[in-house]
């Protein structure tokens, strides 16, 4: 069993309280825009790490961090990328790959709107935590938390770290 923890749109700000929330999670994993290379050196110092670089990554994010990350975890095909879409609206760039070869648990950033929505269509459940960061239109900072047994994704969980 995993325990992940989930992130995305940090845009320059880490929030410390990050530490915190994801204390009792084997990984993280980080949906894109990041805004710093030194979030990643920190995310990654403090657990083992996963991410995609986002819209506004630079050079040095893309250098480490790939546009899309297909991966198992557990039993679980994921498939994380910062701009996906969501379930019947699915990104030009994804859109031929996941109707072919759908994940199990497909994860994106980018619109700064927490989702979590089964897409009954190809059987898979699309997440979006969100963002974290103190850029963006948002109006409340979010992460997420669940965990990964065999197949089974569950244990989900909403963190608000307050107003942006």
């Amino acid at each position: 069993m995993k325990h992940i923890g989930l992130l995305s749109d940090t845009h320059g700000y880490l929030d410390d309280a990050v530490f915190r929330y994801f204390q009792a999670c084997d990984e993280i994993w980080h949906a894109g825009d990041f805004g710093d290379i030194g979030i990643i050196h920190r995310l990654e110092t403090f657990k083992p790490f996963k991410g995609v670089y986002g819209n506004i990554d630079g050079k040095d994010v893309r250098q480490v961090c790939p546009e899309h990350l297909r991966f198992h975890c557990e039993d679980v095909d994921v498939w994380m990328t910062h701009i996906g879409g969501y379930p019947g609206r699915y990104a030009p760039q994804v859109r031929p790959e996941i109707r072919i070869n759908p994940p199990q648990l497909f994860i994106c950033g980018h619109s700064h709107i927490l989702k979590v929505q089964h897409d009954p269509k190809l059987d898979l459940l699309h997440l979006n935590p969100g963002a974290a960061g103190r850029h963006g239109w948002h109006k409340i900072r979010t992460l997420m938390r669940f965990s990964i047994d065999c197949t089974k994704i569950f244990d989900l969980e909403v963190i608000e770290l307050g107003i942006r």
